[in-house]
């Protein structure tokens, strides 16, 4: 993908009225002309430019890739909200570099770990190493997103 994907990309405001999430999930990426939503597959990622998830604050724009069964996003730049509301309900969204992103082209097969980060072009049979993500948002992968991790640390109180 692109540089400077925004969350109205990603879903456009128009729609935001829709309350089925399966209704509203079909119009995911439907400013690019493509049927996103039926030809995507779960645990496919997402690999884009610099910039992605820019534009309002919409949290409906993680939470429908996730709904779609995005497996992880990869960019060579988030918007900090877009990031932190994918980390915080469980969606991988990993930094690399634009070599990385240049490597991917679209329908290459994707294998990809993010403890530890790498991501793999199956079809270059090409391995990149990923900068790690800060522990605590580890932990709150691991658990699921931010609430399953805060029920988890209470039910241990």
């Amino acid at each position: 993908m692109a540089n400077d994907i925004s969350t109205d990309d990603i879903i456009a405001g128009k729609f935001l009225e829709i309350r089925d999430m399966e209704t509203l999930a079909t119009h995911v990426f439907e400013r690019f002309g493509n049927n996103f939503a039926a030809v995507v597959k779960p645990g496919d990622v997402i690999i884009a430019g610099n910039n992605f998830g820019c534009g309002s604050s919409r949290e409906q724009a993680p939470y429908l890739l996730k709904y779609l069964g995005i497996g992880a996003v990869f960019a060579c730049s988030f918007a900090r909200i877009f990031y932190r509301n994918a980390i915080n309900i469980g969606l991988p969204a990993l930094h690399i570099d634009s070599s990385i992103q240049q490597a991917f082209m679209q329908g290459d097969p994707v294998i990809y770990t993010i403890d530890p980060p790498v991501v793999i072009n199956a079809r270059l049979n090409k391995r990149f190493p990923l900068q790690p993500l800060p522990a605590f948002f580890m932990n709150i992968l691991r658990a699921g997103g931010a609430i399953p991790l805060l029920k988890q640390d209470l039910a241990m109180k």
